[in-house]
């Protein structure tokens, strides 16, 4: 039992068998069916759908939230839906940093990660990979993918505050809102 936990990456596993354990349970027709009903919730439901949609291991739910729901406003429902996206990222953010950090300073250690940022560094100027590591993982926090990607890469890779994360998510959510 001992050498289970000696596992190099234990929470990244986790965090992993996490996400396949939960679309095993999504894929499920019966998952579906229970979400289907749950329709009178309009907009506190967009909240939790929000919520719930930034977690990878979490979206089919949502998106069955998005699908039953039938708000009046859209646009307030979509607002709402961000706020409550916002929220699940500033916890995932926190989780990372709070309780990832030790093995991401692991993974730093590495052989093959050093010689990445070693080439990196002498190739990439540090300002222009600060700008393209935000603008990356905005892209992927606004794109399908799930939002634990963007936001751990915020979170792991650089050295952004809480304050600046919040305020670039917010921007990266009212981009996107005026796209569509």
């Amino acid at each position: 039992m001992r050498k289970l936990f000696k596992f190099k990456y234990p929470k990244l596993a986790l965090l992993i068998l996490a996400i396949i354990f939960s679309y095993a349970i999504f894929a499920d027709q019966s998952v579906q069916q229970k979400i289907e009903n749950l329709d009178s919730l309009k907009y506190a439901g967009a909240f939790i759908a929000g919520f719930f949609f930034s977690f990878g291991f979490t979206t089919p739910f949502a998106v069955g939230f998005f699908i039953t729901s039938n708000p009046n406003n859209i646009l307030l429902a979509a607002v709402i839906g961000g706020l409550g996206a916002a929220l699940a990222d500033l916890t995932i953010f926190k989780i990372i940093r709070f309780s990832f950090m030790d093995e991401f300073k692991k993974i730093e250690n590495t052989k093959i990660i050093k010689r990445i940022i070693k080439n990196i560094e002498s190739e990439i100027p540090e300002k222009f990979r600060v700008y393209l590591l935000y603008a990356f993982s905005g892209i992927v926090i606004a794109s399908p993918l799930p939002d634990e990607f963007g936001v751990t890469m915020l979170a792991g890779l650089s050295k952004i505050n809480t304050i600046k994360f919040i305020i670039m998510f917010l921007f990266f959510i009212l981009t996107l809102l005026s796209l569509r």
